[in-house]
């Protein structure tokens, strides 16, 4: 009934009656009638259809309303984000409603059609993002204020000392909120957890954990099934594997890496082809479907890294134990063997269950000497020759990418020392060498290969899809460099991978490149996991999945147990197939939605500790460019990625600000500053609590 009224609804732009609604529905019974009405009351709770004051229904798309998760930025104003909608709608300070950060709200949209800005008012909140807030506790006369983490969020919270758990001055807590108090944000809540004293090391850390709900400790009953699952592999585990443990296979990874993935192998035969061996770890194996383990690894979803700690999707018993490709010990594994031709194109492949032993447990730093600089370490004397080789495979295969349209954004990283207490050291660019492409250009390889073998087998699969971008937005994009001076006159008309490619090239050499590819990227739609084949945009892919990282991502484990399922044990019946089309939409939407958490926690942390390093640089000056220019001031990003604020009211005249050209132009000295120049600043404010760093120009360089 409800998928018929909406079908009525979208055929009709203006609103109906129930009457109406139910003539072209064809309804002349009275229990039809009333299933129709219920229907309605449904629609309209959950938000889908529109009851307007004349009591009639109309599609919420239609109407001035909107559903929508609601930003608000440090200056107390909000934007709406409503799915399908290209732009955000702003909601001044005094339009909020009572709403506040990440809620889920009804907005009605109260500007006229084609102005510059979309603005609203919030009607309603549908959806609080969370019931527990992280904070720093203080007593005053027996009641606690909390002062929250997140400043967008605008909650005045007391806490009554038997509600405290004995919390005291400097506490960070998680907070549940229990009665409103009144109707300016304030609340009365309780201590539902003490996270640690603000000064201990680490709780800075812990506190943006929690607040994205990750969990640090493993259930009781996770531990209790890792004592059953042993330490090593025993003999009647090899049954059905092939055996690979004579062959010279290794691992590359970072120099901290405990959780090995993957391990690779090569050959060349005389016809000019090779052989790569991408021998990944056989984590379905124990990770069984349904336990705890494999259920508490489908809640997490991934491996999140942070400055100084990995929070683990698996034990360690697993991640860094018995499922971690160490060297010199057997490990089971899904192996990948592809045999590729001298262009880069697959010509042969073979997917299948292993047993290996790897040779040896490299760092991408002494593979980049060998590869790099032609020096070989000690102890890399027996591998050299395959490392060269491979590197001779990878530089065919990433001018095979490039032709088809791979899309290289070289975005940077950035990487933070922390000494025994977690303060930060030092930051700086993480490398990125031809070990590191190589290991890059091999999983790709792989990735494809099995992804494109499932698709074939016309199977349910989990697919890692990077839809092609709205062209309004990369028009939106040329429109913004044009203000910079720079016209591109590619062809949009069929916005291929190539297109975006020859846009790079284009950008290659302009100054502000760095910050350009970044803005471009943003413009990009988002990577995701989906029971759908939509391809990967970036990589110029057509068919694309995550095999490679079972130990850190749950999309990976669940690929690995497709294979064991369809391949290995050759079950693809009508109930397996419909088994797995149903569960892998929730898989895809769960391990997305987890990724995003992940992702959005390490760059909070990240910032966290950017404006925690300057802290102790306060006075000293760095070169920087400028990255945005706004009408409140200019963020200028130091060449180690750390980025600071020159607010406007701190500069040296009164600056006006063109929307247009990204400038800001000095009334009296006729400074102009423009997106992409080069500053020396000096580091004026620094605040680790407020993850903000404020900076004032020293001069243009």
């Amino acid at each position: 009934m409800k998928d018929d009224i909406i079908k009525v609804l979208k055929e009709n732009t203006k609103a109906l009656s129930v009457y109406e609604i139910s003539d072209a529905l064809g309804i002349n019974d009275v229990e039809k009638t009333k299933e129709l009405n219920e229907a309605l009351k449904d629609l309209e709770e959950e938000y889908t259809i529109y009851h307007t004051n004349k009591d009639k229904y109309m599609l919420l798309d239609n109407s001035p309303l909107r559903k929508g998760l609601l930003r608000v930025n440090k200056n107390g104003y909000g934007f709406v984000d409503v799915e399908g909608m290209d732009e955000d709608i702003f909601v001044s300070r005094t339009n909020l409603n009572g709403s506040i950060h990440h809620d889920t709200v009804l907005v009605e949209i109260t500007s006229k059609m084609n102005t510059p800005r979309v603005e609203g008012r919030i009607l309603r909140i549908l959806e609080r993002d969370a019931e527990n807030y992280i904070g720093e506790i203080n007593f005053k006369d027996d009641i606690g204020y909390i002062t929250l983490d997140d400043s967008k969020i605008k909650l005045n919270i007391e806490v009554k000392k038997e509600d405290s758990l004995n919390a005291v001055d400097g506490h960070k807590v998680v907070v549940e909120l229990l009665d409103k108090k009144d109707n300016h944000g304030g609340y009365y809540g309780k201590v539902t957890e003490i996270i640690g004293h603000k000064n201990d090391p680490g709780v800075d850390i812990l506190s943006i954990i929690h607040k994205y709900d990750i969990e640090v400790e493993f259930p009781d009953e996770v531990v209790e099934e890792v004592k059953t699952i042993p330490s090593e592999v025993r003999s009647e585990e090899l049954e059905g594997r092939k055996d690979l443990r004579d062959q010279v296979i290794f691992t590359i990874d970072g120099d901290d890496t405990k959780d090995i993935d993957d391990a690779i192998s090569i050959k060349k035969f005389e016809s000019g082809n090779y052989e790569l061996g991408v021998h990944i770890a056989d984590v379905s194996y124990y990770v069984k479907e349904g336990s705890p383990l494999d259920d508490d690894a489908m809640e997490r979803g991934t491996s999140v890294y942070l400055v100084d700690r990995v929070i683990p999707m698996l034990p360690h018993e697993l991640s860094n134990g018995i499922c971690s490709l160490n060297p010199d010990v057997d490990r089971l594994a899904i192996s990948c063997v592809m045999e590729i031709d001298p262009k880069g194109k697959i010509v042969k492949y073979d997917i299948f269950p292993s047993v290996i032993k790897s040779r040896k447990q490299m760092t991408y730093k002494n593979v980049n000497k060998i590869l790099e600089e032609n020096t070989v370490p000690e102890g890399y004397e027996d591998f050299a020759d395959d490392l060269r080789l491979m590197k001779e495979l990878a530089d065919i295969l990433r001018k095979e990418k490039i032709e088809r349209g791979y899309i290289d954004f070289d975005v940077d990283e950035t990487k933070i020392l922390v000494d025994e207490n977690c303060v930060p050291t030092e930051v700086t660019l993480r490398e990125r060498g031809a070990g590191e492409r190589l290991i890059e250009d091999f999983m790709i390889a792989a990735n494809e290969t099995v992804a494109t073998h499932i698709y074939n087998m016309e199977l349910p699969f989990i697919y890692r899809v990077h839809e092609y971008p709205k062209e309004e937005k990369i028009r939106s994009f040329l429109s913004f460099i044009s203000s910079l001076g720079y016209t591109y006159t590619g062809d949009l008309k069929d916005m291929s991978p190539k297109t975006i490619q020859k846009l790079i090239n284009f950008l290659k050499d302009k100054k502000e490149f760095k910050i350009l590819s970044s803005l471009l990227l943003r413009s990009m739609q988002k990577a995701i996991y989906k029971p759908e084949n939509l391809g990967h945009y970036g990589l110029a892919s057509k068919c694309y999945t995550h095999f490679t990282s079972p130990i850190r991502r749950y999309p990976d484990t669940t690929v690995h147990r497709l294979l064991r399922t369809y391949l290995f044990n050759h079950k693809i019946d009508k109930e397996t197939v419909k088994y797995w089309e149903e569960k892998l939409i929730f898989v895809a939407d769960h391990s997305s939605a987890k990724e995003l958490a992940s992702v959005n926690c390490e760059r909070e942390v990240e910032d966290m500790k950017h404006a925690e390093y300057m802290e102790s640089h306060i006075g000293e000056e760095f070169e920087g460019m400028i990255s945005s220019v706004m009408n409140f001031g200019m963020f200028v990003e130091l060449d180690n990625l750390i980025e600071g604020l020159v607010p406007i009211k701190d500069m040296d005249d009164f600056y006006h600000y063109d929307e247009d050209n990204l400038t800001l132009t000095g009334e009296k000295k006729h400074n102009v500053y423009r997106l992409g120049d080069r500053v020396i600043v000096k580091v004026v404010r620094a605040s680790k609590e407020e993850k903000q760093i404020d900076f004032e120009v020293v001069k243009k360089v």
